[in-house]
C-alpha cells in the first residue's frame, strides 16, 4: 500500500515533467508521430527518461526522510538502571555496575567483624563473597513495607562490580532493568532534591514512583572502604 505522503511527492513531481503520453500518446489524441515506430509510449525513450526522473526524485527524499529520523534518534540518548527496593524506598543503579542478580542465600556471618555494613559472607557458586547492607550505608530504615498490596514479592540478591571484587547486596524486591531519558536524569540531579540523600545523584518520578538515582562511583568507594 502506498502511503498518503508519498503519492503526494510523486504528484508534485509529476506537475514539473511533461506528460506527453496523456496529450499526444496512447492516453491522449495518439498524434504523436513517435506511436508509429512504438506502437505503446512505454516503449519510447521520452516516457523512459520521465518514469525515471520520478524514480530518482522519489529516492532521494526518502534518504532525505531516513537522515532526518537517524537524526533525531540519536539525539534521544538513555542509559540502563536496574530499579529495585529497599523497605519503602525504590532506588536506580546503573546496570553498569551490576554483575548478576541472584535468589536470595544464606548469609554467614563473621565473628569480630568491625563494619555495621558487613553482614557476612554468602556462597556464590561455590564462592565466598562479602555480604553488605545497602540500606546500612544508604542510611535507611530496614524491613517495612513498600510492595504492592497483594503482590509476590521475592527478595534477590543483586552482585555487583565493587572496585576490588564483587560484592552481594540483599534487596527486598527487583523490577528489573529499564531505559531512561538522559534528559529525566539531567534534571532530575539538577533539582537539588537529593542534596540531603547519600551517595544519591537525582530523585525522578518513574511510573508513579519516586526514583533515587545511585551515585555509582561513590556507592563503590564506600562498598569498598567499608570492606577494608
Amino acid at each position: 500500500m502506498i502511503a498518503a505522503d508519498t503519492f503526494s511527492v510523486t504528484r508534485e513531481d509529476a506537475q514539473a515533467i511533461d506528460d506527453c503520453w496523456n496529450r499526444i500518446g496512447i492516453h491522449g489524441d495518439k498524434s504523436c508521430p513517435l506511436l508509429v515506430d512504438h506502437i505503446h509510449c512505454r516503449n519510447c525513450s521520452v516516457y523512459s527518461a520521465a518514469a525515471t526522473r520520478l524514480l530518482d526524485r522519489y529516492a532521494l527524499q526518502q534518504e532525505d526522510r531516513v537522515q532526518v529520523a537517524d537524526t533525531v534518534e540519536e539525539e534521544v540518548k538513555t542509559r540502563s538502571l536496574l530499579m529495585f527496593r529497599l523497605g519503602e524506598e525504590w532506588l536506580g543503579l546503573a546496570t553498569r555496575s551490576l554483575v548478576e542478580v541472584a535468589p536470595q542465600q544464606a548469609i554467614h556471618s563473621l565473628p569480630h567483624q568491625r563494619s555495621r555494613a558487613l553482614l557476612g559472607v554468602a556462597n556464590v557458586r561455590g564462592a565466598l563473597v562479602a555480604c553488605l547492607s545497602l540500606s546500612e550505608l544508604l542510611g535507611l530504615e530496614s524491613g517495612g513495607g513498600g510492595a504492592a498490596p497483594g503482590a509476590r514479592v521475592m527478595p534477590r540478591m543483586l552482585i555487583i562490580a565493587a572496585h576490588g571484587g564483587p560484592v552481594v547486596v540483599p534487596v527486598d524486591e527487583v523490577d528489573g532493568i529499564h531505559a531512561i531519558d538522559e534528559r529525566l536524569l539531567d534534571a532530575a540531579s539538577r533539582s537539588g532534591t537529593h542534596a540531603d540523600a547519600k551517595y544519591t545523584r537525582g530523585v525522578l518520578q518513574f511510573r508513579g514512583r519516586s526514583l533515587r538515582w545511585l551515585d555509582e562511583e561513590q556507592l563503590l568507594s564506600a562498598v569498598t572502604r567499608s570492606l577494608t
